[in-house]
C-alpha cells in the first residue's frame, strides 16, 4: 500500500499559521501532503514556507503547470482533503460549488473524505448563512468539525477558534483509517452525547470522594464519533485532557452536575453513552471548613447518601422512541454475571462491561471488554487501544440506529 496522499487546503484567516503544525504532524507520520492555499492565505503564511514544510510545489492558481491539469488531478489522487482553517467564505464557496481558484476546484474533483476545520469570529460562525452552508456540506458527507471556544483576534472571545492542530490531526488520522467516502461518515447527521471522566463528591474544601477514571475511553469515543461525522457533546468530569476537536465540551465536577448536563444535552440526542465513572454515593453533609483530626477523640463516621442512577433515568425517560442509551460497567469479579444483571436493571440498549484493577482500564491507553446487548447479543472486544473499542462500539450502535 502506498503512502497516503493528503491535500491540506488553507484559506485566508489569521489561524493559517496553525496549519503549519498540522502539516508537520501529517508529514512526520508518513503522509504525502500537497498544500493548496488560497491567495488570501498567502498574506498570512508565504508560499516558501508551505513548500519547504511539505516538500511539494505550492500554487493557488489553476493556470500553473497547466499541462498537468492540477485543478483535476490533485483532487483525484487524494486519499483525504482537509481544509484548516476554513473561513466563512471558503465554506460558502464549497457549499455552492464555486470554483474560482485551485483549492475550490480541488474540492469539486475530490472523491475522498473531506474535512473542514472552520475558524472565524463567533458572529460569522453563528450567522444563518454559515450554518446553512455547514448543514449542506454535512448533508453531502463532508466532516465539518465544530470550532473551539476561546480567544479570537483582538480582545474577542467565543466560539470560532481553530481547534488544536494536534486534535485536528487525530480527526484526519481516524478518517483515513475508516477508508473511502461513505463508510467514513456513518454517524453524519447524528447528535451523540458522551460522558467521560470521574465525578468527585466534596467532603470539605480540601477533600473529596472520587475514583481513578482518567476519561480516556470517553474521549476516544468522542474523537471517533467526530471522525465518523457526528455532532458530539462531551460532558467531562475532572479529566484534565485536551478538548477533542469538533466537540462541544461541558465541564462538570459532581454526579449531580453531570446528571443535569447529560439530561439537558440528551433532549435532542440520537445516542447517549455514559462512559463516565459516576459516584454511587456522596457525603450527606459538606463541611465548610477543613475537617480536623482531634487527638484523643474518635473521628465520627462518614454519613453517605445515594446519588441518582443517571443511566437508568436516561433509559427510562428517553427523549424519542429511537434514542439509544449505552452504559459502561466497571467490575472486579463475576464480570459477565454482574454485567448481565446490570443491563437488565438499567434498561439500556448496550452495556460495555470491563474488568478493572491495577493497570486495567483506569488510566491505561488500552482496554478490553464485552459489549452486552438488550437483544441478548454478546460482542467481545480484545485487548487493544481504547480507540479500537470506541470504533467497535460505534459499529454496534450504527447497526441499531439504521
Amino acid at each position: 500500500m502506498g503512502q497516503p496522499q493528503v491535500v491540506l487546503g488553507v484559506s485566508g484567516g489569521i489561524a493559517a499559521y496553525k496549519a503549519c503544525e498540522l502539516l508537520r504532524r501529517l508529514t512526520e507520520s508518513g503522509h504525502g501532503v500537497r498544500v493548496v492555499p488560497t491567495a488570501s492565505a498567502l498574506h498570512f503564511v508565504g508560499e516558501a514556507t508551505w513548500s519547504a514544510l511539505s516538500g511539494n510545489p505550492v500554487s493557488t492558481r489553476v493556470w500553473d503547470s497547466v499541462e498537468e491539469v492540477p485543478h483535476v488531478r490533485i483532487g483525484q489522487h487524494a486519499d483525504l482533503v482537509v481544509v484548516a482553517p476554513a473561513t466563512a467564505d471558503l465554506l460558502a464557496k464549497a457549499a455552492h460549488g464555486l470554483a474560482d481558484d485551485l483549492l475550490t476546484n480541488t474540492l469539486l474533483t475530490a472523491r475522498c473524505p473531506v474535512v473542514f476545520a472552520p475558524a472565524m469570529h463567533t458572529e460569522m460562525w453563528e450567522h444563518p448563512a454559515t450554518q446553512e452552508n455547514v448543514a449542506t456540506l454535512r448533508r453531502r458527507g463532508a466532516i465539518v468539525i465544530e470550532p473551539a471556544v476561546g480567544r479570537l483576534t483582538g480582545v474577542d472571545t467565543g466560539k470560532g477558534r481553530l481547534p488544536d492542530p494536534g486534535e485536528i490531526f487525530e480527526v484526519c488520522r481516524r478518517v483515513l483509517a475508516r477508508g473511502p467516502l461513505g463508510s467514513a461518515t456513518d454517524l453524519a447527521g447524528r447528535h451523540v452525547v458522551i460522558s467521560a471522566g470521574g465525578t468527585r463528591e466534596p467532603l470539605d474544601p480540601v477533600r473529596y470522594l472520587g475514583n481513578r477514571s482518567s476519561g480516556k475511553q470517553g474521549y476516544a469515543l468522542a474523537r471517533t464519533a467526530v471522525a465518523r461525522g457526528a455532532r458530539v457533546t462531551l460532558v467531562a468530569a475532572n479529566t484534565g485532557l485536551a478538548d477533542p476537536a469538533g466537540t462541544d465540551v461541558v465541564r462538570v465536577g459532581t454526579a449531580l452536575q453531570l446528571r443535569e448536563a447529560v439530561l439537558k444535552a440528551a433532549a435532542d440526542a440520537d445516542v447517549v453513552v455514559m462512559a463516565a465513572a459516576v459516584a454511587d454515593f456522596r457525603p450527606a453533609h459538606y463541611a465548610a471548613g477543613k475537617i480536623k483530626k482531634r487527638d484523643g477523640h474518635e473521628q465520627p463516621p462518614l454519613e453517605l447518601v445515594r446519588n441518582p442512577d443517571i443511566l437508568a433515568e436516561l433509559a427510562g425517560t428517553r427523549s424519542s422512541a429511537g434514542q439509544l442509551v449505552v452504559g459502561f460497567a466497571a467490575e472486579t469479579d463475576d464480570v459477565l454475571a454482574n454485567g448481565r444483571a446490570k443491563l437488565a436493571r438499567k434498561g439500556c440498549d448496550l452495556l460495555v462491561v470491563n474488568e478493572v484493577g491495577d493497570h486495567k482500564a483506569f488510566g491505561s491507553e488500552e482496554n478490553e471488554a464485552v459489549v452486552l446487548g438488550a437483544d441478548g447479543s454478546e460482542t467481545s472486544v480484545p485487548y487493544g487501544p481504547k480507540e479500537a473499542l470506541a470504533d467497535q462500539l460505534w459499529d454496534l450502535t450504527v447497526a441499531r440506529l439504521t
